[in-house]
């Protein structure tokens, strides 16, 4: 074969401004047995420092051939591994070169990436193009803004099945409304959206969880959620109780008002498995609403974290449900909860009287006594002792 064939082939890669349009041209020198530029980008990408490297034009269209040939499905793209540095202005270009491996991959994670409005405009440029395809975004920590938009718009294509998180973004209401707005208009396929660390406030009563939306993973831990928006997130979910299957609110003073949710709790329909309130200032009295709920519908929730609350005393009301043969918790997380001697007694003896559940109990910073600590040790040698995992050795015992 005259070499003036390759030459010709590898200048017009050269010269072809989107790795996406050289990936024929690849394939000719292929057939025809060069395989120079691909084995050296095999070679970086064993070596594991490709972020290193500055890469000419046609050695990006060729990394972008051997991911999409390689044998391997690309159930997972992660942008960490071709870009120097969290903030560096050029990820923006890396990321629109590798849009063609983007519409293939499964999973995405662009997680504190730096991504701005430029590349969220071309991630949902090539989102919209392949809608059915990728199944999981995260575009956490990084400040998109109202740019969030552009996402919204093709969440609302009917061929979209994807999960995508948010977290610490910098969501403005605008972009809250647009999201619920996408929402609506595609309901059925969102399964998870996490917009964590996002400063929604009220805004979070745009989001509609009423039918027939089945999202069943809710993250709005940080979000400065006040009592109007939990009083219409509860009221949204008592119109749709049946899908939720995990919610975070950690991290929002909810205090009283956290017992609108524990209303839905006892909802029969209801299948919450996961629930997460560290942090929230939940009192004496929402502790009581809430071990009440459970005791009339105890069978579904399997993880609670009450961490950072101070509910002393008032821990007993969640002894008296553990002791519940019906109750189906597995973790109970009360890190830092001022639990006293009383507190922990009550919860050991819980755990001896309906031992087959509970798999993980947190107790930690807690400050408990020598009696706390002769209870849990004479829980472990109980026979009926079943949990695998007891968080107690940063416990202050005085």
């Amino acid at each position: 074969i005259n070499p003036m064939i390759f030459e010709y082939i590898k200048e017009k890669i050269r010269t072809i401004d989107s790795p996406e349009k050289s990936i024929n041209l690849f394939h000719c020198l292929n057939e025809l047995g060069d395989r120079s530029l691909v084995e050296e980008i095999q070679q970086y990408l064993k070596s594991g420092n490709l972020s290193e490297v500055k890469l000419s034009s046609s050695q990006w269209s060729a990394l972008v051939f051997v991911l999409l040939t390689s044998e391997e499905e690309m159930n997972e793209f992660r942008l960490d591994k071709f870009v120097k540095g969290k903030n560096n202005p050029e990820n923006v270009k890396v990321l629109q070169k590798l849009l063609p491996v983007i519409k293939e991959s499964r999973s995405v994670q662009l997680s504190n990436c730096g991504v701005t409005d430029e590349g969220c405009a071309a991630l949902a440029s090539a989102m919209r193009s392949n809608p059915s395809h990728l199944r999981r975004l995260s575009l956490s920590e990084n400040k998109l803004g109202d740019s969030v938009k552009l996402l919204s718009d093709v969440l609302q294509n009917p061929h979209c099945k994807l999960k995508i998180l948010l977290r610490d973004c910098g969501i403005t209401d605008e972009g809250c409304a647009a999201l619920t707005s996408a929402l609506r208009s595609n309901p059925s396929h969102l399964r998870e959206l996490n917009l964590s660390g996002n400063k929604l406030r009220d805004s979070v009563k745009l989001f509609g969880l009423t039918d027939p939306c089945v999202i069943v993973l809710y993250r709005l831990s940080d979000c400065g959620i006040t009592d109007k928006g939990c009083a219409a997130l509860s009221s949204a979910l008592r119109s749709n109780p049946s899908h939720l299957r995990e919610l975070s609110l950690s991290w929002n003073n909810l205090e009283d008002s956290v017992k609108l949710l524990f209303d839905v709790l006892q909802n029969p329909h209801c299948k919450l498995e996961k629930l997460r309130l560290s942090g929230c200032g939940v009192t004496d009295e929402g502790c009581a609403a809430l071990a009440s709920a459970l005791r009339s519908n105890p069978s579904h929730l399997r993880e609670l974290d009450l961490s950072m609350n101070k509910l002393s005393d008032s821990v007993k009301l969640l002894s008296d449900l553990l002791e519940d043969p019906q109750c189906n918790l597995e973790t109970l997380w009360l890190r830092d909860c001022g639990v006293t001697d009383e507190g922990c007694a009550a919860l050991a003896s819980a755990l001896r009287s309906n031992p087959s559940h509970l798999r993980e109990l947190n107790l930690s910073l807690n400050k408990l006594g020598d009696s706390s600590r002769k209870f849990l040790s004479d829980l472990r040698m109980d026979p009926h002792y079943k949990l695998e995992t007891l968080y107690c050795c940063e416990c202050l015992f005085i």
